[in-house]
């Protein structure tokens, strides 16, 4: 038995900046290069704007600037400034800031005077500037150390604070910024603070109707009736059904977006089928009144307390020290004013209610399948021969669900490369077996019906709500060929029919492999495409070996480490407002074959080893 040593000398105490660098994931969640909308870069950014819009809901100033300009970011506000002679500890002593004086910050989201140290700390550059009264204080970091403090000296500029910063390349890689993505969080900061202004890079986000805005830019076409919208001191609400699959939520406490929810949107839906069942007099199936409903929900609360740093789930049980438990503030809410209203709109009551009708009938319809389908799924034993799990999943408290991953895949032997390959800590594989069904066109039922969708809708946990997802990123790896992209299109036809928010939520992936392998007896290059091939071709000298991958089952265990490691190339599969669900399915996956064989021939594109077709 080998005996490690134990005494003072083991005992270490790490600087602010240190600790941060060392354990990110503490912080900001994870890391990331840009291509997921929870990764650090987003959150970083998110911490200064949380800042900048605290400043707005105290009542001061009515406009920020934001600017990406490659990688600097900026962010300019104009609300009272920082205290000129706190600037530096403002950004570099951890817990120190204002917010622990709820007189000065009633309602805030960052409350431990940790987010923007950890911008300072994940920077390679951070600079911060504050205008207060005529006079403006700089100081400039790198890595979270102090590199110049300047002496205080004259301004005209308007009060307020801008900070400048560059996350740091040795963190987060060769990230990037997705422009959608950094839309996507600045809207939401409008529809949350009606009248506050956001300027991003010479575009100019506004709203005058919060949360019914936000249901609207997100919506794809209208509701089955008009949006109901219900405001309260503290409390915001809107919601309406649509024919979609699934349950759509969109909820915020203090202006931070709880991707995860929280006591607050577990209220929501409890005083929302509590309500109805109420006005309707009859004792409906929570399921049937909450499918197909999109909502918003906005609260704000007193010192509220989230389960990690990147606050994505509240865990506040009251509204304040004082305050009512959040869920019966939630509750008695909406038994009188959203009573009150379906009495004053009997039409939108009636369609309601037939919608609720409509999902009993179906959801009775299926009942008996799904008992089936579960059965089947037991003796398919799927966590033996479908599913090679993980140990850490996304519906879980640990500290590194955000980088749960399913990757779904085609055939024995790719699935046999990735599992040798990932990491059993957050890395699961599911195993398809051949092309799945086209599910355009098909209810629900065929969920329950079709053995390897009923196998992989058990596999990611998702038969019952969306939020028991078990992993946060979806992968969907096949080959790169013909037969490859149509499976692609298949499981992706399957998600959007009846699981749209995997995709809306940016938890589904497409695993990026690489097409050649280049190398000589000293190095070896991976390439994505004839041009990266080429390059390679080039750097290495004369007759490389150049081998092309025709599947993943051809690449081996030890070289699929490279692939779906650190460096994992994915891309995101996005959804626009203006992108119609089902207008996509009937084009792509309908039955309009010459008008698609139109539109492919309209839009090849071939080069060597490889044919696109540009969408």
């Amino acid at each position: 038995m080998t005996v490690v040593g134990y005494s003072e000398e083991h005992i270490k105490t790490l600087e602010w900046r240190e600790h941060i660098r060392l354990r990110p994931g503490m912080y900001i969640g994870k890391l990331g290069d840009g291509s997921s909308q929870d990764d650090g870069i987003y959150v970083l950014l998110k911490e200064v704007m949380d800042n900048a819009v605290d400043e707005y809901m105290m009542g001061f100033g009515k406009k920020i600037d934001v600017s990406i300009n490659g990688r600097e970011v900026r962010v300019r506000d104009f609300g009272r400034g920082i205290p000129l002679g706190k600037v530096l500890d403002a950004v570099s002593r951890m817990n120190t800031g204002a917010k622990y004086d709820s007189k000065a910050f009633k309602k805030s989201v960052g409350l431990n005077g940790v987010g923007v140290k950890a911008v300072n700390a994940l920077s390679s550059k951070f600079l911060i500037r504050s205008f207060r009264d005529g006079q403006m204080k700089a100081v400039e970091f790198e890595h979270g150390v102090t590199v110049k403090e300047y002496p205080l000296k004259p301004t005209n500029e308007e009060n307020g604070t801008e900070v400048i910063f560059q996350p740091d390349e040795a963190m987060f890689g060769n990230y990037f910024y997705i422009s959608e993505y950094v839309d996507s969080m600045l809207k939401n900061y409008v529809y949350l603070n009606s009248g506050l202004v956001i300027n991003f890079n010479g575009t100019k986000f506004f709203s005058r109707n919060g949360l019914a805005d936000l249901l609207n830019e997100n919506m794809s076409r209208e509701g089955l009736y008009p949006l109901i919208h219900l405001r309260g001191e503290d409390i915001e609400i809107a919601f309406t059904h649509g024919i979609q699959y699934g349950e759509d939520y969109y909820s915020f406490v203090n202006g931070q977006n709880t991707t995860q929810g929280g006591t607050h949107l577990a209220a929501f839906k409890e005083g929302l089928v509590r309500t109805i069942k109420d006005f309707y007099k009859k004792d409906y199936d929570s399921a049937d009144i909450k499918t197909s409903i999109i909502a918003a929900v906005s609260i704000k609360v007193e010192e509220p307390i989230f389960e990690s740093q990147t606050k994505t789930k509240l865990g506040s049980k009251d509204m304040g020290p004082e305050g009512p438990s959040v869920r019966n503030f939630i509750i008695e809410f909406l038994k009188k004013a959203l009573d009150d209203y379906l009495h004053k709109n009997p039409e939108t009551a009636r369609i309601l209610l037939q919608k609720i009708q409509d999902s009993e009938k179906e959801r009775k319809a299926i009942s008996s399948i799904q008992k089936l389908a579960r059965e089947r799924a037991k003796k398919v034993s799927l966590h033996n021969k479908k599913l090679r799990d993980c140990r850490i999943h996304y519906n879980t408290n640990d500290a590194r669900k955000l980088e749960s991953t399913i990757f779904i895949t085609e055939g024995d032997s790719a699935s046999g490369s990735i599992t040798k390959s990932r990491d059993v800590e957050t890395q699961a594989v599911f195993s398809l077996r051949g092309k799945p069904l086209n599910t355009f066109g098909l209810t629900k039922k065929i969920v329950y019906e079709n053995e390897e969708f009923n196998l992989l809708q058990a596999a990611l946990n998702i038969e019952e709500d969306i939020e028991n997802l078990r992993y946060n990123n979806v992968i969907i790896a096949t080959d790169a060929d013909v037969d490859g992209m149509h499976i692609r299109l298949l499981l992706l036809t399957f998600f959007l029919q009846f699981f749209p928010d995997l995709v809306r939520k940016g938890h589904v992936y497409i695993l990026q492999t690489p097409l050649f392998r280049v190398r000589n007896k000293k190095e070896t290059r991976y390439c994505y495409s004839p041009s990266e091939r080429e390059k390679a071709v080039k750097a290495l000298g004369p007759n490389p070996e150049i081998t092309r991958f025709k599947g993943l089952g051809e690449i081996s265990p030890d070289e699929f480490t490279h692939f779906i490691g650190k460096d994992m190339r994915l891309e995101p599969v996005r959804m626009k407002k203006q992108d119609s669900i089902s207008s996509y399915l009937e084009f792509y996956m309908g039955k309009n074959t010459p008008e698609r064989q139109d539109f492919i021939i309209e839009n090849l594109r071939i080069e060597e080893d490889k044919v696109e077709v540009e969408v």
